[in-house]
């Protein structure tokens, strides 16, 4: 059995490999290409921080080549399999169509979980990098010492309110040019102004400024200064930062929390449970595009390998499609982000189990 494996493998790894540059090539020529060609022209980009762009952004194009390159694979190594009646041999030798195809399945489980490592551990530190390139190498041609205009909304209770720093710095726990603006049942009823705002505590506290009272009918009522004190905002430092990150760009273990805060506040957070879950079924597509590709390309007549290529890119479309569709849903919070995000490997799944039945009959 060993030796058989061994075979299967063997026959897996080329196209395996093939289908990540391949895959790989044409996401960056269709969606890549261009903007970088616009980056040069329009801002003026030097080719080095161009080249640092690209290769940042490289990671999460390779994270949705893993399903593709698998589909492909295993399309391809049992095209040739079945193609030169070796199924039929090993199945004539008392070998079962489950164990054919048990290493291809083992294989595509192994990519699975790498995968959900490489989504979780690689792809949301490289697009924040990303994201720093383009937006202060590229776009302001400045390096950031901290995040500049930051706007943070806060919920309790009835009391809303909404924060504006000029600057701020998660390392320090400092934020500079502080407007607080609050609100009760929906009006405004006080603004607070300060120099500079420090976390300490647990807690967030401001320095020289003043604060103004006001309603709808008189305007401001009255106004004070202040040396020091606590302004309405619950959130750490930390906890800010997530505030200015895309989801795609937080860890698991941030987006739970995050959205934890937001359930809180009584804030959606369809958008970021999406993200975790969308985390584990791209990943988990590797496995069960193995099972498909292993079952479709098991055919009396061996099949060309552009044939094969030609199965995997309308498989492979027709799963994002349907992906596409559905998590778009989810984030709008019309179906639940889980459902939203299993629906096509529910479906890859039904048609996975329906075919290796036909072909164990």
């Amino acid at each position: 059995m060993r030796i058989l494996d061994k075979y299967v493998l063997k026959e897996l790894l080329y196209p395996f490999v093939f289908g990540i540059c391949a895959f790989s090539s044409i996401i960056v020529c269709s969606t890549m290409l261009y903007r970088i060609t616009q980056y040069i022209t329009q801002y003026g980009a030097s080719v080095g921080t161009v080249a640092k762009l690209f290769m940042y952004q490289l990671p999460e194009v390779v994270n949705y080549t893993f399903p593709m390159s698998m589909l492909l694979a295993a399309l391809m190594a049992f095209g040739k399999l079945s193609g030169s009646s070796e199924i039929i041999a090993m199945k004539a030798g008392g070998v079962s169509y489950y164990r054919i195809v048990a290493p291809v399945m083992v294989v595509g489980f192994l990519v699975s979980m790498f995968s959900m490592v490489w989504t979780e551990k690689i792809v949301p530190v490289s697009k924040t990098r990303a994201a720093d390139i383009l937006n202060y190498e590229i776009k302001n041609n400045l390096k950031p010492k901290g995040t500049n205009h930051v706007v943070i909304k806060s919920v309790n209770g009835n009391s809303q309110s909404i924060t504006y720093a000029k600057n701020f710095d998660e390392e320090k726990g400092e934020m500079t040019g502080v407007t607080v603006e609050e609100f009760e049942k929906g009006e405004i009823v006080r603004i607070e102004t300060a120099k500079k705002g420090y976390w300490e505590k647990g807690q967030w506290r401001v320095v020289d400024g003043n604060v103004f009272a006001l309603n709808d009918k008189e305007g401001i009522t009255s106004s004070a200064k202040f040396t020091e004190q606590i302004i309405p905002l619950n959130y750490s430092p930390k906890q800010i930062s997530w505030e200015q990150k895309e989801p795609e760009q937080m860890t698991i273990a941030e987006l739970r929390e995050y959205s934890k805060i937001l359930e809180s506040q009584h804030k959606s957070s369809s958008r970021q449970w999406c993200e975790i879950y969308m985390r584990i079924c791209i990943p988990m597509a590797s496995f069960l595009f193995a099972i498909i590709g292993a079952t479709m390309g098991t055919q009396k007549q061996r099949t060309s390998n552009s044939v094969g290529l030609g199965i995997a890119i309308i498989i492979i479309f027709i799963y994002y499609a349907i992906m596409t569709f559905t998590t778009g849903l989810g984030k709008g919070g019309a179906i639940p982000p889980l459902l939203a995000c299993s629906i096509p490997n529910i479906l890859c799944l039904i048609v996975g189990v329906y075919l290796m039945r036909q072909k164990n009959a």
